[in-house]
């Protein structure tokens, strides 16, 4: 993440003690403006959202006074409820005949948006409305935006301001400061972090508690997740700025930042991006470097930095420097959208039910609604292939081996969703010097062996069949009255007692077993290479 999220107070022109307002006090901060070839009718209103019903409000605002400490001085007013009409909207409502004159775009305006002009540069409030029309903002990239954006600006173009309080909202030791920016998250105004304070009980934990509360609320809500990682963020580096900039090195470390040489800076991070190797040579040079270690300082507690991403680095070249070279480099990227387990979190049913047989686009936008459940996914699946595949604190050695050690870092793909690089080492491995000796070796038994494995692995085999074979049963099962696709179901558990004994649930289980693999991986692993195919389909 690269923003991060400051809070401040809107300023509020009037503070009731009495709900609903009267309704001219309503008035003076809200109108409707309708436009159109004729003034609207009662038939009109009827289908604006502005209508009052007054048993809503009413409910409303004592379930406010019963529920919200903030309301509970709250009087609520009938007679002023009751001079809101229930059939026409409760403000001014002002009409202003369309004409064919202005600078809209005939085709790019509704059936029922007769509005001429796109702003007004006259009036109360002298506010022009720029942007790119719809024919041009589909050829147009969002860097090509950005810099219109940009340059509207510089030319000291028109923009809205929206205000707020001169000074921005704290975000530490503030436990009204979740419920009032997320007012519907936090219903009864309570619950923010610190409210309770619950000994032993962290922001993260608090953060890690909501977000995994039984209605899913807080996964689902499109902004809570990012606001409470990037105040994540901001604090960490405020504590690391704390802890580096004690007063008796404040002042040396503001003279550094204050006297750094620009032209150096500059010069030091181009060639930084050119891959060049730099030491510090001048004064000014050693001034820059100095600077980013203290930056490094700052940074390296923040999740997501780049200074984390070099400790990491630095963390595996000592592990590197220890063990030797890895064994294996493991790309690890489970299936999400397919998998019933991470539906199951992504969805709202308490029972657990493995048969997931939904449409591919309606799975995609389970996950995309709720990206908690997709990161939830990947922690389970990652832990089980370390304790079961790599055999790490279990009771059995690995797939791989006995492993001595492993390091992995989690990365996003380009859509999103999470995977994970892995190295590994395995106890008593050959070192790569050895194996390429023994690879060398025409006598070894170790190149024959190493040969047989590359063959296999470099090509793939079906357990029932070859490919034709499989893709006939395949049809004529997905027919069948009883077929349940593999992809979307968990594996059926093998007998109790699977053993060498040849006995009829053991039969059946890896006639089943075997089946249902070819099924999987002629659905999913059989690849089509389209870059290659010119216009003629050669």
């Amino acid at each position: 993440m690269i923003s991060h999220v400051i809070a401040f107070d809107s300023p509020v022109a009037k503070v009731y003690d009495t709900l609903p307002p009267p309704p001219e006090d309503l008035d003076e901060v809200l109108a409707i403006m309708f436009t159109g070839p004729c003034k609207p009718t009662e038939k009109d209103f009827q289908r604006t959202p502005m209508l009052i019903r007054r048993k809503y409000v009413y409910d409303a605002l004592t379930w406010l006074k019963l529920n919200h400490p903030a309301y509970q001085e709250l009087n609520i007013s009938t007679a002023n409820l009751n001079k809101y009409s229930e059939k026409t909207p409760p403000v001014s409502v002002e009409y202003k005949p369309s004409t064919s004159e202005g600078n809209r775009v005939p085709e790019g305006t509704s059936v029922h948006d007769n509005e001429p002009e796109i702003g007004t540069e006259d009036g109360e409030v002298p506010f022009v409305v720029h942007g790119i029309t719809g024919e041009r903002l589909q050829n147009e990239t969002v860097e090509s935006q950005k810099a219109k954006a940009l340059a509207h600006l510089n030319s000291q173009g028109k923009f809205l301001a929206v205000g707020h309080s001169k000074d921005s909202s704290t975000i530490f030791k503030n436990p009204e400061l979740y419920p009032s920016i997320f007012p519907w998250l936090f219903p009864y105004g309570l619950g923010g972090l610190g409210m309770n304070d619950i000994p032993r009980f962290s922001e993260k934990a608090h953060k890690k508690f909501l977000l995994n509360y039984h209605d899913k609320r807080f996964q689902t809500d499109i902004t809570f997740p990012f606001v409470a990682f990037s105040h994540e963020q901001i604090k960490a580096t405020t504590h690391n700025g704390f802890a580096m900039t004690e007063l008796q090195s404040f002042p040396v470390i503001a003279d550094r930042i204050l006297g750094v040489d620009h032209t150096v800076l500059t010069n030091i991070i181009n060639r930084l991006e050119q891959g060049e190797i730099v030491h510090p040579e001048t004064e000014a040079e050693k001034t820059c470097f100095s600077i980013i270690q203290d930056l490094d300082h700052v940074g390296g507690g923040v999740k997501g930095s780049m200074t984390s991403k070099k400790y990491l680095r630095n963390e595996l070249w000592s592990l590197i420097s220890y063990l030797g070279a890895p064994s294996w480099y493991i790309t690890f990227a489970p299936s999400d959208t397919t998998h019933p387990l991470c539906l199951y979190y992504a969805g709202s049913n308490e029972k657990f039910e493995p048969y997931l047989n939904i449409p591919d686009d309606e799975r995609t936008r389970q996950v995309i609604r709720n990206p908690v459940s997709g990161a939830k996914f990947f922690d389970f699946m990652v832990r089980m292939f370390i304790k079961h595949i790599l055999g790490v604190d279990s009771d059995h050695d690995g797939v791989f081996g006995k492993t001595s050690a492993y390091y992995g870092t989690v990365e996003q793909q380009g859509r999103l969703t999470l995977h994970l690089h892995l190295l590994l080492w395995i106890a008593s491995a050959k070192s790569p010097q050895e194996i390429r000796d023994a690879i060398l070796d025409p006598n070894s038994d170790f190149q024959k062996r190493i040969v047989e494995y590359l063959e296999k692995a470099h090509t793939g085999n079906f357990m029932t069949g070859n490919q034709e074979q499989v893709e006939e049963q395949l049809k004529f099962r997905s027919q069948s009255e009883g077929y349940t696709n593999p992809l979307y179901t968990l594996p059926s558990q093998p007998p109790q007692h699977l053993n060498s004994e040849r006995c009829l649930a053991s039969d059946l289980w890896w006639s089943n077993y075997k089946e249902e693999i070819d099924d999987i991986v002629s659905q999913t692993h059989i690849h089509t290479c389209k870059s290659t195919i010119g216009k003629d389909g050669k």
